[in-house]
């Protein structure tokens, strides 16, 4: 493991823990050149699985790209990392699960799904790329259709 700092390759691990019920371990590391500590992860590698585009394109599932579209949408908002991160592993899981290739709007919608429970302007937030919304009315138009479409929603 190179140091992030100097790009030494001398580093030494100060601390492992198992984390996210053995799916994840987590080591505190430090360079014994420069001495920086630093912490590094390793995560299960999930088979690869494409992602069938709305112009029926395929591509491969691209993990940092969701996490980024998600952490977008809940930016200055006071949700745990730990219940995004969670939520990830197991969307991944049920997408991964005996599948060769999920559409996007399913990744979508099971985005929201999980958004609509955890913080409403998260999930606000994350329609709106989706839909491309263009002004306030847009905006105003989805609250109202949500409140009126509950069931078809959750």
């Amino acid at each position: 493991m190179y140091c992030p700092k100097c790009k030494s390759e001398n580093t030494r691990v100060l601390d492992t823990r198992v984390a996210e019920n053995g799916k994840l371990v987590k080591r505190k590391r430090e360079c014994e050149n420069c001495f920086h500590k630093f912490t590094t992860f390793e995560r299960i590698e999930f088979p690869k699985f494409f992602v069938l585009k709305n112009n029926w394109k395929k591509e491969f599932y691209n993990r940092d790209k969701l996490e980024d579209s998600i952490l977008k949408a809940c930016n200055k908002r006071y949700i745990d990392l730990d219940r995004i991160e969670q939520m990830i592993i197991d969307l991944e899981n049920s997408w991964a699960s005996n599948k060769r290739a999920i559409s996007s709007k399913r990744i979508w919608k099971d985005i929201l799904e999980w958004l609509k429970k955890l913080d409403e302007v998260a999930y606000i937030r994350y329609a709106s790329v989706y839909h491309n919304f263009i002004n306030k009315n847009d905006f105003l138009e989805f609250i109202s259709w949500t409140k009126d479409n509950k069931e078809n929603v959750e």
